[in-house]
């Protein structure tokens, strides 16, 4: 706890010192251009007490630009409590405040992105070059969102035309032969407006530091395994013809491919080491779309519907060794070449009643069916000793969930904000097991002053078994129950003087019957109840025109407090997270931008029992960016480096990441 404590001084001191910023959790939108909100799925009133009883960050178009990031999983890495880690699985995931991306909702306009199959997304694949705006919301949100969101939902806000023409054309070049290229186009007439983008992304992959190590695996320069390709299309329509009626469409399509880096490590004595898997995601597909309508009527009442679609294709293979090309080996047991589709769609109503200065009170109704099937040919058939053939297999399966909500929000004083919300949830699956299960939301809001405001809420979520965790071949278990969590959060918010602000939230989640594998058997179980606690702290100001600085501080302890465990901390979830971003924009248009990232004490465990303990080294990263507008903001011109000073480091035992990677890119704007 002490290190901790010098942390948090460190970032304190250091945000006072450079003495200029702005807020974390602003949501101006770049250039004052408009976002389409209609896809939203929370509705909420004019004095929004539901986001302000809790935490609500957000990550604007115009901060995007500004650090040079190009997919979400870059957008989201310097907010609090979220760590974005990757490991054996090849693909970054977001962790929220110990939680895996599983419990955390992820919606594009509305539209449900979380796999059907084991509820976890890849944030790499989704650019930003369509968002406004990308909401956070932690672990006490709003009702409405309904089941799953245990550690909280991202919400994803696109842009939307106006009623002139706009548009962008983007190119970017950088080491490991990696190439982007992007698009915007916007506009509108009277009622109608529309909003276009599309990218495309090539790599041969991203180098390892100079200090990398070769092992027997891994020989350094790029990771073995690394590229990627990726290509995305997005547009929206909205269509107002009077201030009452609102409807809307969106469409987003993707398409690629992509390696999935093996572990380093070879050797079996190694009790921490994943084996070597030589693995390729040789192709996939998504395509999503929604259509939304809301309408005013004359009086207190509002409706707002939409239904939707999400379909992902996937062509995934393991091969026998990395030459990627065979599995022809009958001694190697497990690979495999499957095809896969998850599939979810549905419909939501909304329904609101403004009763003025009695409050707000809004009911939701979403209904989802959420399938996924598969066939492939495995080698796993052991037909001696040491020796596989291989076999066909199919499967397919699909569950429908149901969410009724029910949330009130009033000021019953100028000073005083209260939030009450209740929900229930049903799980209906075709082979009978079925489940429900409840969850709710208080909180409040209390300003002292108008510069001080004090909040606190707790809340109960749940969270359904996915697909895969009851019915996965090698470790399924159809007799899962629903995890659920208690919530709870303190927030202290603060206006200081010389235009700076702080903010400090302490947070508390109590998970019971948590979803995991357990060792020896390696299928999935119950855990009886997993602790995280912590605290995250913000300090931020806007003494200097044209500049920002920002720090925060994450603390994070993670325990497994289950009866007769052998593990007191959970792996993987760092302890200290530690940001510092700074901005200066000169007169001439010349900006310079600069971040840094610090995680610290992280464990990890054997893959077999008894457990051993391990530990992560810390690791300190950095990122500048400069940029030269020209021509009144016609061409912009910039370079960049991610992972400034090449360090080598590790999310996952066995797993390196970047070292530096240089970028140079070109805008036009029109």
């Amino acid at each position: 706890m002490g290190k901790g404590l010098m942390i948090m001084a460190l970032a304190c001191s250091l945000a006072c010192w450079f003495g200029s910023g702005v807020c974390a959790e602003s949501s101006a939108d770049a250039a004052g251009e408009p976002a389409y909100t209609l896809g939203e799925i929370i509705v909420t009133g004019e004095q929004d007490v539901v986001e302000a009883v809790g935490t609500v960050r957000e990550v604007s178009a115009s901060e995007i630009e500004t650090r040079g990031v190009r997919t979400l999983s870059e957008a989201l890495q310097l907010l609090p409590g979220v760590v974005i880690r990757s490991g054996a699985e090849g693909t970054p995931r977001v962790d929220l405040r110990g939680l895996r991306s599983r419990h955390v909702v992820l919606l594009l306009d509305g539209i449900p992105l979380n796999s059907t199959f084991d509820g976890q997304f890849d944030p790499s694949v989704i650019p930003v070059e369509n968002i406004s705006r990308i909401k956070l919301s932690y672990g006490t949100h709003s009702v409405l969102y309904g089941d799953g969101g245990l550690a909280g939902v991202i919400n994803i806000i696109t842009k939307q035309g106006g009623q002139k023409v706009k548009g962008s054309v983007a190119g970017e070049a950088g080491s490991g032969s990696q190439n982007l290229g992007r698009f915007t186009l916007s506009g509108g007439k009277d009622a109608l407006t529309f909003f276009g983008s599309g990218s495309v992304y090539d790599s041969d992959g991203y180098r390892l530091s100079d200090d990398f190590k070769p092992t027997s695996e891994e020989d350094g320069g790029l990771r073995e395994n690394s590229d990627s390709e990726r290509r995305n299309l997005f547009g929206n329509l909205s269509y107002k013809p009077n201030d009452r009626l609102h409807v809307g469409f969106v469409v987003d399509y993707k398409n690629g491919e992509f390696g999935l880096p093996p572990s380093t490590i070879n050797d079996k004595k190694d009790v921490f080491a994943n084996s070597p898997k030589y693995e390729r995601v040789e192709d996939f597909d998504g395509i999503s779309a929604q259509l939304s309508s809301s309408y005013d009527f004359d009086g207190p009442l509002s409706m707002r519907g939409w239904v939707f679609v999400n379909q992902q294709d996937e062509e995934r293979s393991r091969y026998d060794d990395n030459a990627y090309n065979s599995m022809s080996d009958p001694s190697i047991k497990g690979t495999f070449h499957e095809d896969n589709t998850t599939t979810i769609s549905g419909a939501a109503l909304q329904t609101a009643y403004d009763l003025a200065e009695r409050g707000k009170a809004t009911f939701g109704l979403n209904v989802r069916q959420e399938a996924w099937e598969a066939e492939g040919r495995i080698r796993d058939v052991e037909v001696k000793k040491n020796v596989y053939e291989f076999r066909d297999y199919s499967d397919d399966r699909d569950l429908n969930v149901y969410n009724l909500s029910l949330e009130y929000e009033v000021n019953p004083l100028d000073d005083l904000g209260i939030v009450l919300g209740g929900g229930y949830n049903w799980m209906n699956n075709p082979d009978g097991s079925n489940d429900d299960a409840g969850n709710f939301l208080f909180g409040a809001y209390y300003d002292l002053n108008p510069e001080t405001r004090l909040r606190g809420s707790v809340a109960r979520k749940i969270r359904f078994p996915s697909i895969r965790q009851l019915y996965e071949e090698a470790g399924g278990n159809p007799d899962l129950t629903t995890e659920n969590s208690l919530n709870y959060e303190l927030g202290l918010e603060r206006e200081l003087p010389a235009k700076s602000r702080f903010t400090a939230t302490a947070f508390l989640m109590d998970v019971k019957d948590y979803i995991e594998k357990i060792l020896p058997d390696d299928r999935f179980e119950n855990n009886d109840e997993y602790r995280f606690q912590g605290f995250e702290l913000m300090l931020e100001s806007a003494m200097v025109d044209n500049a920002l600085v920002r720090a925060g501080y994450t603390f994070l302890h993670a325990e497994d407090r289950s009866p007769g465990t052998e593990k007191d901390e959970l792996q993987y979830r760092p302890k200290h997270k530690l940001t510092l971003e700074g901005q200066y924009t000169f007169p001439a248009g010349f900006t310079a931008y600069a971040n840094m990232l610090y995680i610290a004490n992280q464990v990890y465990y054997s893959k077999k029992a008894p457990l051993i303990e391990g530990e992560l080294e810390d690791y300190v990263l950095f990122n500048v960016k400069l940029e030269q507008k020209l021509f009144n903001d016609f061409v912009r011109l910039y370079v960049r480096a991610e992972n400034l000073f090449d360090v080598d480091y590790e999310e996952s035992y066995g797993y390196p990441q970047s070292g530096r990677m240089l970028y140079a890119g070109a805008e036009l704007r029109f």
